[in-house]
């Protein structure tokens, strides 16, 4: 799937504002103003002056607006849900070339908050994904113990965990020791059977 620089990136944004959320072993990323500034200063978002109250609060909103698409049951559900990110962000498209970037799209009205512009930009990029048809990249990981956002970027859209956790790796791990100790256990001299050529039945070399 080929997606612009501009939108990759905002599609970055968004999993990782999504995955500071509280999770039931993991306390809300985004407590205090200071861990908003270090979210800004982490991510480069530009154009953010001095933060407040107000901004922790509106960036917590438009988090939980992010996740809802997410967790959006049809792309009718996640375009309702984006158009209204957009709408309330007052989007402003802007062709700028800043901090040595290439020609790339702003979505966000000069001068908007922090949280706003999230919204505008975050909901444009989720917007792409939708027009484009590849909701069901937008995913939470499948092991048990994450539910960490991720954007399925697979050639076959097989990816189902994701990588900031080594959630996939950890589970192989755990299923390849799991056969282990199931074979380890086996009684010995118990019974084989093995299908050959024909259908036929024979019994393995445990047989007695």
């Amino acid at each position: 799937m080929q997606i612009p620089h501009d939108t990759r990136r905002a599609l970055d944004v968004v999993v990782a504002l999504v995955n500071t959320a509280a999770e039931p072993e993991q306390p809300d990323a985004l407590s205090d103003l200071r861990a908003l500034r270090g979210f800004v200063e982490e991510h480069a978002i530009s154009d953010v002056g001095d933060l407040g109250a107000r901004d922790l609060a509106g960036v917590r909103t438009v988090r939980g607006k992010f996740a809802q698409v997410f967790a959006a049951p049809n792309s009718r559900a996640a375009a309702a849900l984006i158009n209204e990110l957009v709408a309330t962000a007052g989007t402003t498209p802007q062709l700028t070339d800043h901090d040595g970037y290439d020609w790339h799209v702003h979505y966000f009205a000069p001068g908007a908050s922090v949280g706003d512009h999230l919204a505008a930009d975050g909901g444009m990029a989720l917007a792409f994904i939708v027009v484009s048809g590849e909701q069901e990249r937008l995913r939470r990981c499948e092991a048990p113990d994450c539910r960490r956002a991720f954007v399925d970027l697979s050639r076959n859209r097989s990816r189902r965990y994701c990588d900031s956790r080594t959630c996939g790796n950890r589970l192989h791990v755990a299923a390849y020791r799991a056969r282990r100790k199931e074979a380890d256990v086996r009684p010995e001299g118990s019974e084989q059977v093995e299908v050959v050529q024909g259908g036929e039945q024979q019994q393995g070399p445990d047989h007695r």
